[in-house]
């Protein structure tokens, strides 16, 4: 059972007699019946073959031939089309690739080299291994074979071991068969610092060998059970008894080896040698148990069939030739659905491939503190089990050397094998050109993005109320703002607009108290009262836009100012057409003297600024303002605003203001030379250019500026305006009564 050839199989050969039509897609033919060793032709018997592959025999041998590897894990013999009998009681190394992908993945491993042997199997299984580490992410800095000619093997090796001291990848995945493990073994390959060595299945011997115990090896071993009574059965061998079984001598002297475990190591006389041939780590290896599972796959399956009375045989009654007298073709079905528990408790099947459902044990080498150095399991892969149980790690037990200062510090951390440093959160990683993906520059994530991971390749936006923090890891709720009284900005249009209302009120009361006073009563009374008072409201209406916006706010900043805004306009309209009526009625024989008096001047008042009412209800009945969350103006911030509803229909309002603030501009151009004592054109004209300067400046303005600084430039456009018509129209009044009463009599007006 102990042998170091490459690969063992079962074999059971087909008799042709009732060789079924599936078996090949050539003609029947006879195929002679297998003789055993001792010339016995039995159809049932275990041989031994150096098989490396399916190259190393005719192909016909395995469609033909049922067989039972324990060590053979090539990726095509998987192939049940190819090979519809071809069983092994070990894993395929398809399972062996992924198994080293989800330990690279689970250490952050992403840079790395393989070194291979140049043999057929070992390419097929780098292309694999290269294809998965590369869809998990990974990158593979160099792959180097050696070849099978051992005049070229020392070359190939010393230019090797030279790109390893070279590399930047601090893991090394080594895969290659046993034929060159004692040439590796002697190489300078291991003398690089700061490595880890990643081994695979056929290497688990070498991580005790004294050439790689100072270096850190995790090595990929067939998962194995201790066999009971298997060491007993070891050290009670007598090579006596077999005398002309020269291996079993071999095997006798060598358990005096300091190198064999305890359990199986003698007392030798001191006569005898102890050279290493390597079987003491054989018999402790998962070899044993593969061959054991498969004697016992074997035996069950005939089992199986003889139970189930399969053919034409009978229960054991006499002679063993009637009890195998069978065609071993029959026994393909009870393998392929064959189901056990071995003595161990361990349950077995093969697989859809003909692979048994077994793992791989991940086995690192320790150094006791008593200098003993141990093959420790810290970890598993298993793809039949349950995705949770799928691969196992234990970090803890495995015990880094010294080349890795950093987790000699802290223990919390683990070696790294990367291209590029990882992109903590806040960057992203950006590809640099011409390099694998493995390498790449860390870039901050842009303006709006957040990462909270390390190394994505893509930062991700934040909800639309959230914006990233200063480092850029997290997403933090916008800052909400709007104009408000408690700040210096909404303090100081607060305090200009109680002050214009004061001013505005001790006007309407100079004017109240000087009512009967010829300057009063030459400019209209009613229309003056009118137009005070509409001032007044337009600058109340400014501090409606000083507060947290909401749907009733949102209605009133602009429908009120702009109905009162038109009263005004409108009053200074009439008063412009007053005037200028008024001087032509004076003409002997004019119609317009039935036009004059206040009830024709109210009329203009309430006919302009119904227009704007209409226009305003329009307005709310179709696309009113509303509240809206600006959340792209500034940066990071949520401005709460009024949205204006109808773009039309605000423009149209405005534009009314526009149209009623040019007429009284034309009328009051027209009537500037009219004589001063009665007319106040100069004034009104006046102040319509300094309300169509305001206006005319405030939309680029406006349009220019962001956030709440948008409302201040309105409220400031009004307060101007409204103190512009205040000032021009009302300042040279209360000028003269209260400074120059001398001009406030009748006879100083009759003169002018």
């Amino acid at each position: 059972m102990v042998t170091g050839s490459s690969q063992q199989t079962l074999e059971m050969p087909v008799l042709t007699q009732e060789q079924p039509d599936n078996l090949s897609g050539e003609e029947q033919q006879d195929w002679p019946m297998q003789s055993s060793p001792g010339g016995r032709r039995d159809p049932l018997w275990a041989k031994n073959s150096d098989l490396a592959g399916p190259d190393a025999m005719p192909a016909e041998i395995y469609q033909i031939y049922m067989l039972i590897s324990y060590t053979s894990g090539n990726l095509v013999m998987s192939d049940m089309v190819k090979f519809p009998y071809f069983y092994r009681t070990v894993p395929s190394e398809l399972r062996l690739c992924a198994g080293i992908v989800k330990l690279l993945k689970h250490f952050g491993w992403t840079w790395v080299g393989i070194i291979a042997s140049s043999d057929e199997n070992s390419m097929r299984a780098v292309q694999v291994l290269r294809e998965g580490i590369e869809q998990s992410g990974g990158c593979i800095e160099f792959i180097e074979t050696f070849s099978h000619s051992k005049s070229l093997l020392l070359q190939n090796l010393g230019n090797i071991s030279e790109i390893i001291h070279k590399s930047s990848a601090k893991v090394i995945i080594l895969y290659c068969n046993k034929d060159h493990t004692e040439a590796i073994r002697h190489t300078p390959i291991w003398d690089a610092p700061g490595k880890i060595w990643i081994i695979t299945t056929e290497w688990e011997f070498l991580i005790s060998s004294y050439y790689v115990d100072t270096k850190n090896t995790l090595a990929f071993t067939v998962g194995k059970k201790l066999i009971p009574n298997f060491h007993k059965f070891v050290r009670e061998v007598n090579p006596a008894l077999l005398p002309s079984d020269s291996f079993t001598e071999l095997w006798w002297k060598d358990l005096c080896n300091n190198e064999c475990p305890k359990s199986i190591q003698r007392s030798c006389s001191s006569d005898e040698t102890s050279n290493y041939i390597l079987h003491c780590n054989i018999i402790n290896s998962g070899d044993s148990y593969n061959i054991y599972n498969a004697v016992y796959a074997l035996v069950y399956a005939l089992h199986d069939m003889i139970t189930s009375g399969s053919g034409s045989i009978t229960l054991w009654s006499g002679e063993s030739e009637s009890l195998l007298g069978f065609q071993p073709w029959k026994l393909h079905h009870y393998l392929k659905n064959l189901h056990f528990k071995n003595v161990l408790g361990e349950e077995l099947f093969f697989d859809e491939n003909g692979d048994l459902a077994i793992g791989y044990d991940i086995v690192s080498n320790v150094l006791l503190p008593d200098g003993t150095q141990i093959n420790e399991i810290v970890g598993s892969y298993n793809s039949y089990a349950l995705p949770e149980q799928e691969f196992t790690m234990n970090e803890k037990t495995i015990m880094w050397n010294s080349t890795f200062a950093e987790v000699i510090l802290n223990p919390q951390t683990l070696p790294e094998s990367r291209c590029s440093p990882s992109c903590r959160p806040g960057f992203r990683k950006l590809i640099r050109e011409g390099d694998p993906v493995c390498c790449y520059d860390c870039i901050s994530c842009p303006e709006g993005e957040f990462s909270n991971q390390t190394d994505v390749d893509v930062c991700m936006k934040c909800p639309e109320n959230q914006w990233p923090n200063q480092n850029r890891d997290a997403c933090i709720p916008k800052v909400i703002t709007f104009l408000t009284y408690e700040e210096p900005l909404g303090i100081t249009l607060t305090f200009i607009c109680i002050l214009l209302i004061l001013i505005n009120t001790v006007i309407l009361g100079i004017f109240i108290h000087y009512k009967d006073t010829p300057i009063v009563k030459a400019n209209n009374q009613e229309l003056s009262y009118i137009l005070l008072i509409s001032i007044m409201l337009c600058f109340l209406c400014s501090l409606i836009f000083i507060s947290h916006p909401d749907k009733v706010t949102c209605v009133l900043r602009q429908t009120a100012f702009v109905i009162s805004f038109s009263i005004a306009l409108s009053s200074v309209l009439a008063k412009t057409i007053n005037v200028f009526m008024a001087f032509h009625a004076i003409k002997p024989g004019s119609k317009l003297r039935k036009w004059m008096g206040s009830r024709v001047s109210v009329s203009i008042v309430l006919f302009c600024s119904l227009i704007q009412t209409v226009l305003c209800l329009v307005w709310l009945f179709t696309a009113p303002p509303f509240p809206y969350l600006n959340m792209k103006t500034e940066i990071g911030t949520i401005i709460i605003e009024c949205n204006e509803g109808s773009i039309v229909a605000f423009y149209c309002v405005l534009g009314y203001l526009g149209f009623l603030a040019g007429v009284s501009f034309i009328v009051a151009f027209l009537a500037r030379n009219l004589p001063d004592s009665f007319n106040e054109a100069k004034y009104i004209t006046f102040s319509m250019l300094v309300f169509c300067s305001v206006w005319v400046s405030f939309i680029p303005t406006y349009l220019s500026t962001k956030g709440k600084y948008m409302v201040a430039v309105e409220i400031f456009a009004i307060l101007a305006s409204s103190a512009g018509l205040l000032g021009c129209i009302f300042f040279p009044k209360c000028y003269i009564i209260l400074l120059r009463p001398e001009r406030n009599s009748r006879k100083c007006l009759s003169k002018n």
